[in-house]
């Protein structure tokens, strides 16, 4: 299994900067594999999971 971390902040103010580039290469990957985020609260976090490549992907 890979792990891809993209990081970002939350907040409208922060939605259309370059602080969130981790989000939206996330966003991508994961609507590429018709895959959705759901909210991970033990880890803080919103997470997908994802087949790319042959190799499974935690988004």
């Amino acid at each position: 299994m890979r792990l891809i971390v993209g990081l970002g902040n939350p907040g409208a103010e922060y939605a259309h900067t370059r602080h969130n580039a981790g989000f939206w290469l996330l966003d991508a990957l994961a609507g590429e594999h018709n895959e959705s985020f759901r909210n991970e609260a033990k880890f803080f976090a919103d997470t997908a999971r994802a087949r790319i490549a042959g190799e499974n992907v935690w988004l």
